[in-house]
């Protein structure tokens, strides 16, 4: 395999298939129409497709012309991944495939596939047949959505294409909830959409391998806040509905029909029981609710939806109870900008104008509690901390809370991190993997391995058969060097430079350094030589290694018959009385000395004059016969020679 760096790009309308892009398109720097944007070597992901819960107009909807001007869907995006069914995540789904006509692959869990539909027909019925706004997609439309969703299974590797996999990890959250883990080649990231890192009473808390990311994609929702811990929040919860209807008065409790409803829900079971209390609870998303109860005597708890007060039930009650200093509101989650929720949250307000004609008198009591499904600032800082990307993206959250947590990602734990606002344009550096194919002749030149025994061709770096020799150099890391080959409707290969020339047809053109350099030699005598001088020079080249190997540390240093090794370097011993890579000729008998005659590449220039320079200062011991070539003449130690190019 062989790395690179390729590009992400946020919300890039076209993708090139030459580098990694990721995409976003809202959701950025607030809370409420999720959808995602990611591109990937050409492949192209919309995660999420949600609605604003806050506007009524054509601003509910993301603007999906930043996918593809032309509003060919189809041919712009690879496949569209679901995280959970709450509205901001799914609520336009059916809108932009009944109505815009997209076609393509969607995913989603099996519980989402099942309770999606549930949560836009609500939606539809509370926005059309209540309200009497613009129908912008019809039941008929959500039930031909859903027959195009592959519900997902946890941790079911899918194989979307031929080069994009994604798979889904458990994200806490609600019932069905899930990150997604994307892979494009060497390319990988994961989209957290909505988790929690806290497990509660019914379900537990978000799950994910340790993976190699190029980018998380995390939401931000309570960017810094910190929870205290679970049990001192319920007992603040449930010391407040207690005292409210100890006086008589009624408890509020706006909340999503799955998710938080169904916590609150069990501990309040839990403690009417124990606290043997007889104020009847109502669940109306649940059971049906006789709406003449709003103004029945005595107190009660009532669960409406949905749980931002934006309309539905939980608004019709509100109007009913908020007049009254007995009543109770308290408001379990986050609630976004522009929903009667999020007012309540910034203040008590003694009035709510609803519309031009409506205006409600809030003297109910309000208590914001956090019992909301979305993980805290620590929850955030141990799941970047764990899955250790290269890059994080911030999206879900609110913009100064965002500067904030950016600023400790970076800080804490060194980890470039992005916070984009809606439709920007954002590159993210990734790192790419190629797998290729090469000639043993790669592997003895980069690495010095002996491949005697394997068998010719090519082989992918996996292969079994070259399994042991890998191991023996793989036991560090290394770099190797090569040429990558690219050829149409073949596997790219790697190849020395000797390979691509036979490859091309073409001649080899060097510039090639070369000096004949003298080595003294250890308690040299003038006695006869008995050793012949093929047995002399392999003993002087294996004295010149082991010196060289002291004081040089590259494990690709060897002789071979003849000469010394490394990269380009060759040093053989000189057996010529008159060398014209000698700069002075003769001698005299003061010193006994060698000569050996040396040439590199200039690209190992460097290395060579290291290698001359140990060969200068040495002194390498007498072999056991005497060292003296055949004809060569004792010699004084030369002046240093700079390199002669041939």
């Amino acid at each position: 395999m062989i790395s690179g760096e390729t590009t992400a790009r946020v919300s890039e309308p076209h993708a090139d298939e030459n580098r990694t892009e990721t995409g976003r398109g809202r959701a950025g720097q607030e809370v409420g129409k999720s959808c995602v944007l990611v591109s990937m070597g050409g492949r192209r992901i919309m995660f999420d497709c949600g609605m604003h819960m806050g506007h009524l107009d054509n601003r509910r909807y993301p603007d999906f012309s930043k996918i593809c001007e032309k509003g060919d869907f189809n041919s712009a995006l690879t496949c569209i991944v679901i995280t959970h069914f709450h509205l901001d995540h799914v609520g336009a789904l059916p809108y932009f495939t009944e109505v815009c006509g997209y076609n393509g692959p969607i995913f989603m869990s099996y519980p989402t596939k099942v309770l999606a539909p549930l949560m836009l027909e609500d939606y539809r019925k509370v926005m059309v047949e209540r309200r009497g706004e613009e129908e912008q997609f019809t039941s008929d439309h959500i039930i031909e959505c859903m027959k195009k969703v592959t519900p997902i299974d946890l941790k079911q590797v899918v194989q979307v294409d031929k080069d994009l996999q994604i798979c889904a990890y458990y994200a806490g959250h609600v019932l069905g909830a899930v990150m997604i883990y994307a892979k494009v080649g060497g390319s990988a990231m994961v989209y957290t959409g909505d988790y929690n890192m806290t497990p509660d009473r019914h379900l537990g808390a978000a799950q994910i391998d340790c993976l190699e990311l190029d980018l998380l994609i995390t939401e931000s929702t309570y960017a810094t806040t910190i929870r205290d811990s679970k049990y001192a929040r319920e007992r603040e919860f449930l010391k407040a509905v207690h005292k409210c209807v100890a006086s008589g008065g009624k408890v509020l409790i706006p909340t999503f029909a799955l998710g938080r409803a169904q916590e609150l829900c069990i501990l309040l079971d839990d403690y009417w029981e124990r606290m043997n209390l007889m104020a009847p609870i109502y669940f109306s998303a649940v059971c049906p609710f006789d709406r003449s109860l709003l103004n029945a005597p005595g107190p009660c708890v009532l669960f409406a939806t949905p749980g931002m007060i934006s309309g539905g039930f939980s608004l019709e009650a509100f109007k009913q109870w908020a007049p009254s200093e007995k009543n109770l509101v308290t408001l379990p989650g986050y609630c976004v900008a522009g929903t009667i929720g999020h007012k309540l949250m910034c203040g008590k307000p003694t009035q709510i104008n609803l519309d031009k004609d409506t205006c409600i008198n809030v003297r109910c009591q309000i208590h914001q509690l956090s019992f909301s499904p979305h993980t805290d600032a620590k929850g955030i800082m141990d799941l970047v901390g764990f899955l250790s990307p290269k890059h994080v993206m911030l999206v879900h959250g609110e913009k100064p809370k965002m500067a904030t947590l950016k600023g400790r990602i970076e800080t804490e734990l060194g980890i470039p991190c992005f916070v984009p606002e809606n439709n920007e344009c954002v590159q993210i550096p990734s790192s790419q993997h190629i797998k290729v194919a090469f000639q043993r002749e790669f592997l003895r030149n980069s690495f010095n391995l002996d491949l005697s025994n394997a068998s010719h061709g090519q082989h992918c770096v996996s292969d079994s058969v070259l399994g042991h020799e890998i191991a023996e150099f793989g036991r560090e890391e290394r770099t190797a060097e090569g040429i990558l080959v690219m050829e149409k409707n073949k596997m790219p290969k790697i190849v020395t430079q000797d390979e691509l020339l036979h490859i091309l047809g073409a001649e080899e053109h060097l510039v090639q350094m070369a000096c004949c350099c003298p080595v003294k030699l250890k308690n040299s005598d003038t006695g006869e030589r008995n050793l012949s001088s093929g047995q002399l020079t392999s003993a002087l080249l294996q004295l010149l290694l082991k010196e060289v190997k002291s004081k040089i540390a590259c494990s690709f240093i060897r002789v071979n018959s003849d000469h010394l090794e490394m990269e380009s370097f060759k040093a053989r011993v000189c057996l010529k009385k008159l060398c014209p890579h000698r700069l002075k000729q003769g001698g005299c008998d003061v010193v006994s000395e060698v000569f050996f005659c040396c040439s590199w590449l200039l690209i190992d220039d460097e290395l060579a004059r290291k290698v001359l320079c140990i060969m200068r200062d040495v002194e390498l011991e007498e072999p056991n016969q005497n060292y003296l070539l055949p004809h060569q003449p004792f010699g004084r130690l030369l002046d240093w020679p700079d390199p002669i190019p041939t």
